[in-house]
């Protein structure tokens, strides 16, 4: 990562927040904000890789700044970094195309781990969001899953690997468990990504609820 930006009003919490991007992406260039306005003015004028975004700010929501960044550049990877876990925070987030979801409640080495997720390509996303994300989806209606599978023409192999990166394995993990090396769950997940038009984690998890997966084994 060459060009993060970091938006967080509070100055110890930012900080805090910078000291542990630093020890992930010491090479990294910072911009730091404390405002939605200036984090907006930021885009505009330089081109980032990743953003770290609050999302309770003095003048507005740091979704704003997440969609704006899908909008204009949409390589860039946002990541919420927040004390909110409801789902009024949650989902509007996602739905804005944030890359992951992390909690600030988190001690420093999950934090440490999850951003270091973002260099091998896995979307950091704290486990208690995972699993508020599946809950919710849990209690909604889906179609036959054979019917929903058939529809996205996902192989048996590619189901597999959904179901396990749903649950919140890691691809060295997910290539133990079948027998295959990183570099080919990896290609597996492009894959995935690409048939469900999903670009997260947290997506690929409802994906996989829709797809009535969390009942098998």
């Amino acid at each position: 990562m060459n060009k993060i930006l970091l938006l967080e009003d509070l100055p110890e919490i930012r900080a805090w927040v910078k000291a542990l991007v630093v020890q992930v992406f010491p090479q990294a260039q910072i911009s730091e904000s404390a405002r939605v306005h200036d984090a907006l003015a930021l885009i505009t004028a330089e081109r980032f890789e990743l953003a770290l975004v609050d999302l309770g700010l003095p003048d507005g929501s740091g979704v704003d700044v997440v969609a704006a960044l899908r909008e204009t550049q949409p390589e860039a990877q946002s990541v919420v970094v927040t004390i909110h876990d409801d789902d009024d925070h949650l989902f509007p987030a996602l739905q804005a195309g944030a890359f992951g979801y992390l909690l600030k409640e988190q001690p420093r080495e999950h934090f440490v781990e999850q951003l270091q997720r973002i260099s091998q390509g896995e979307p950091p996303l704290s486990p208690s969001i995972a699993r508020k994300v599946i809950a919710y989806f849990t209690s909604q209606r889906r179609p036959q899953a054979a019917q929903v599978l058939h529809e996205v023409s996902l192989t048996d192999r590619e189901t597999e690997v959904l179901l396990r990166v749903a649950k919140g394995f890691t691809l060295p993990e997910i290539g133990v468990q079948l027998g295959l090396s990183r570099h080919t769950i990896a290609d597996y997940v492009k894959q995935i990504y690409r048939k469900l038009n999903v670009s997260s984690r947290a997506e690929a998890a409802l994906e996989a609820q829709r797809l009535g997966l969390f009942g098998r084994n």
